[in-house]
């Protein structure tokens, strides 16, 4: 697939922003405290805020007009840099620095460092740091996630804490985790023993053996291959076995994980997956091979952190819209964005992947998007539009889906179950209180209110005037957001 150079998304100055999204001021959200009814994560280390009970919070917010919120959207680089710089200073000020979920002592002058030597030294694993010179690092290691997630499994299984409700909450990310901690008991010994590959599969990438990821149809293992340079040292290669589903044909069978392989392996970016072969093994299957992300997928993250830091969330959200803007470009809607769907290098590089809802909404030749219809995704994340209209952009199906994912990042929750009205209480509470001047509380409880304007904007319910991929990335909010060198360089 031939990448369009005439066929960039619509300029911001062009496209309708207005947007009924409230705001308040700086001060009166950094003190805003979560309403139960909206199933917030409840008061932690890593949410906190020391300062709720300072006179700030009394503060009456200065309403704001429509332009000033637009303005502010993509307003003058040097006012938002100094309110930045005042947001920024206000934070330490009143939360300190988090780090890995735990609360430290607050430093008015300057954060706290770490500096690269300590990420090896002993003593508490740290996935996320900021160095002296402003620029931030990750360093992800799923073993340690999956020590916290099975302690937290049979924390559950075994009645441990029954005084914590907050995970059984039907927003959690956690209460469809659980049904999944089952079924993979239960499918271990049965995958173990189904592992079959062609010699062809394994003289070019080595023999698969662990399982890293599961889906409906078919599973992802990593493949070993010892390099031929230094047999102390092997290469990785993640392999997606493609079963083939109930009642399907061998012909749609073929087809269905031809168009995947074929859209997948087309794209070159740093934050998408880099797809490099497709062949079948001994039985007939169809293997998919692609780079291996040791880091896991961000959903694992996100549900063993609790929620993720501001500057680490904000990292992981440009690189995402980074990916979402180059597919767009190359004529590409995702379709089924979501934490699971997002994989992590070592040092924090955002890789999107499993493409199989993917779609082509505009070949190389056409100038004009077409519009498409039909259902898919996960629920939380799929946008209103499919629910009730015939045909919609796919391409702002997967904006709203990004904004759904920062959320999460954030919170730890989701905002809704479905984005049905009528059929959600959340959802129809952020109906209402988005045309509020108080706002819906789980968004108005982020701190910067350039980062409110943008998540009202990118969950706006009329699509015609959500945000594009690209006119998020030229809010005022993004561009400056700093993302690590990893990310940038997707390695």
């Amino acid at each position: 697939m031939a990448a369009t150079s005439n066929s960039h998304p619509q300029n911001a100055a062009s496209k309708p922003l207005a947007s009924p999204a409230p705001s308040v001021s700086t001060a009166s959200s950094l003190h805003s405290q979560p309403d139960p009814s909206f199933v917030l994560p409840p008061v932690s280390n890593a949410v906190a805020n020391g300062a709720h009970q300072n006179g700030d919070a009394l503060l009456k917010p200065k309403k704001p007009t429509m332009t000033s919120r637009i303005s502010g959207m993509f307003g003058r680089k040097d006012d938002g840099s100094r309110e930045s710089s005042r947001a920024n200073l206000t934070d330490k000020i009143v939360e300190g620095k988090v780090t890995n979920g735990a609360m430290t002592k607050p430093n008015p002058i300057r954060q706290a460092s770490v500096s690269k030597a300590s990420k090896d030294a002993p003593g508490p694993y740290k996935r996320f740091w900021t160095n002296e010179d402003g620029t931030h690092e990750h360093y992800l290691k799923v073993a340690k996630r999956q020590e916290k997630l099975t302690d937290l499994f049979q924390n559950m299984m075994l009645g441990k804490k029954k005084d914590d409700h907050h995970d059984d909450q039907p927003l959690s990310l956690m209460s469809n985790w659980v049904d999944v901690m089952r079924n993979e008991k239960e499918k271990l010994a049965e995958q173990k023993n189904s592992a079959t590959t062609s010699q062809t599969l394994v003289q070019k990438y080595g023999k698969c053996q662990e399982v890293v990821g599961r889906g409906a149809f078919g599973i992802v293992r990593v493949a070993h291959k010892t390099d031929a340079k230094d047999p102390k040292r092997e290469q990785l290669y993640a392999v997606k076995e493609f079963k083939q589903r109930p009642n399907e044909s061998d012909k749609k069978y073929q087809k269905r994980l031809t168009a995947e392989f074929c859209i997948s392996s087309s794209m070159q970016h740093p934050n998408v997956i880099n797809t490099l072969d497709l062949l079948q093994d001994d039985k007939g299957v169809y293997c998919e091979v692609m780079e291996y992300c040791c880091g896991g997928d961000l959903y694992t993250l996100v549900l063993a952190a609790g929620q993720l830091e501001v500057t680490e969330a904000d990292c992981f959200f440009k690189q995402l819209m980074r990916g979402v803007e180059y597919m767009h470009e190359m004529g590409v809607a995702h379709r089924d964005l979501k934490p699971e769907n997002l994989l992590l290098t070592q040092h924090g590089s955002i890789k999107i992947t499993d493409f199989g809802n993917g779609e082509c909404f505009r070949m190389a030749w056409e100038k004009e998007a077409h519009m498409t219809a039909g259902l898919c995704g996960s629920a939380p994340y799929i946008a209103p539009e499919e629910y009730v209209d015939k045909e919609f952009d796919p391409r702002a199906v997967d904006v709203w889906a990004c904004g759904i994912i920062y959320m999460a990042m954030r919170t730890g929750r989701h905002l809704w179950r479905v984005a049905q009205k009528g059929e959600d209480e959340f959802f129809d509470r952020y109906l209402e209180d988005r045309k509020e001047e108080a706002g819906y509380r789980p968004i108005e409880v982020l701190r910067r209110r350039q980062c409110r304007n943008v998540i009202y904007s990118i969950l706006d319910p009329n699509p015609n005037r959500r945000l594009t991929a690209h006119q998020v990335l030229f809010s005022e909010w993004v561009k400056e957001i700093k993302v690590c060198r990893a990310g940038d360089e997707g390695f």
